[in-house]
């Protein structure tokens, strides 16, 4: 672990939340659905809220996981421009599969009375395999359900190829998990090639790539692409995580008549969030030059 890294790990809870607030909308859903509406009114954009936390282990925080979704659709539930993502080890799938893949279904079913989207990240890879299983097992059954793929995997064209035979939208983003050498690219500009190749490979197989990256260059050779190709702009979309500095090129998307669609974390519970929280700060060097300023004066 570099000392960056070691520094931010060592960070009280606390001081994560004050330095990685603008990653975040807040605490409780009304924080989460409030910013959803802003975003959209004011800038067009739409959003997947994201409810922070992973490694809930005791079945009564999950099940109280899964009320919180029940409560986040009820939220959403006539706001088009918001769909919901949430996580495998959120719900269950520490104590077993089919534990998990029942919540995931529960949500997911309460979900498609309304149109409303519920997207299955992706975590790292020791789930990967049992993610995708479920994925699928409630995809046969229900069409508003997505998945993730990252491009640092070297498996994950296969996984496209094998997705499902159902047109699925897929968010394909680099991943923030680091992988080591023998499953994943080391190379951030071989993950973000990767992934330039892996959003024309959804398209020819009836998938809709929901392209996470906050690379302009990337974005403006996607966009490049899929014109001179005449992909429809109804038939992608675009994604960012919320805090990320990217204004202009997110409205110059809007303008396009496409979706831009933001990734919006809140917390029900920040003891949940401290995990997440930390991973942005240790992935942007400009919110961790601002964090050792302020702690060392330097």
């Amino acid at each position: 672990m570099d000392l960056k890294n070691a520094i931010i790990d060592l960070m009280p809870g606390r001081l994560v939340r004050i330095f990685a607030s603008p990653y975040t909308a807040g605490k409780g859903i009304s924080s989460g659905v409030g910013k959803a509406g802003e975003l959209h009114t004011q800038l067009g954009l739409s959003s997947t809220l994201d409810l922070l936390g992973e490694e809930v282990f005791l079945r009564e925080d999950v099940e109280a996981t899964v009320q919180v979704y029940f409560r986040m659709i009820e939220a959403v539930k006539d706001r088009p421009y918001a769909s919901i993502s949430l996580k495998p080890t959120q719900l269950g799938i520490n104590e077993s599969e089919a534990y998990c893949q029942d919540n995931l279904r529960r949500i997911v079913a309460a979900a498609a009375p309304h149109g409303l989207h519920i997207t299955l990240d992706m975590e790292d890879r020791h789930f990967t395999d049992v993610t995708l299983r479920m994925f699928k097992a409630i995809r046969d059954e229900f069409d508003n359900f997505g998945i993730v793929l990252q491009s640092r995997l070297f498996r994950t064209a296969e996984d496209i190829k094998a997705l499902h035979t159902k047109p699925c939208k897929v968010r394909i983003c680099i991943g923030i998990y680091k992988e080591p050498v023998e499953v994943a690219l080391q190379d951030k500009a071989d993950m973000k090639a990767k992934l330039f190749d892996y959003v024309q490979l959804l398209l020819d197989h009836g998938h809709y790539p929901e392209i996470a990256t906050h690379d302009e260059p990337l974005i403006r050779r996607c966009i490049e692409h899929l014109d001179k190709h005449a992909v429809p702009k109804d038939a992608y979309e675009f994604q960012m995580l919320l805090g990320v500095p990217r204004t202009d090129l997110q409205q110059e998307i809007v303008k396009r008549g496409q979706i831009m669609r933001l990734y919006l974390p809140f917390a029900e519970d920040w003891k949940y969030a401290v995990h997440y929280l930390k991973r942005r700060l240790a992935a942007n060097p400009a919110m961790v030059g601002m964090v050792l300023k302020n702690l060392f004066g330097s």
